[in-house]
């Protein structure tokens, strides 16, 4: 069996060429040494991987999407807490469910602490009104 060391590091290690390729393909500026990157980039990602982030990226879409406070960055909506305890330990490649989009935790963000929820203002107490006939007889 395998140490969660070895299996973690390449997981991290395709995060990043994920990462930078989506940042290389989306600058705006690209020159010769950009293409050298990116297509250096690309012989590294496996091919299942680079199809779905090609569709992705046909379609104007980041392939990849920060998960911040159990959500994502792509569509904003909430990932499942296995999903990101999967994440925070680079066990497996998660894709959000809602919008395709690879997810990844951000380094400045696995050290943030959990948002504290808004405490909400207790509810106005409710007073009946008395009925006609008991107040007439009070």
């Amino acid at each position: 069996m395998k140490s969660p060391a070895k299996e973690a590091r390449p997981t991290k290690e395709l995060f990043q060429n994920l990462l930078r390729l989506q940042e290389l393909e989306f600058s705006q500026a690209r020159d010769g040494s950009a293409e050298a990157a990116i297509s250096g980039l690309r012989r590294k990602i496996p091919l299942p991987i680079l199809e779905h982030y090609d569709r992705l990226t046909a379609r104007g879409k980041t392939g990849m999407a920060a998960v911040r406070h159990q959500v994502c960055a792509g569509c904003h909506m909430r990932i499942p807490i296995g999903a990101v305890i999967q994440l925070m330990h680079a066990d497996d490649i998660q894709m959000c469910d809602t919008c395709g989009r690879y997810l990844y935790i951000p380094d400045d963000a696995r050290h943030e602490p959990p948002p504290v929820p808004a405490e909400a203002a207790p509810a106005p107490a409710k007073t009946r009104p008395k009925h006609k006939a008991l107040a007439a007889t009070a």
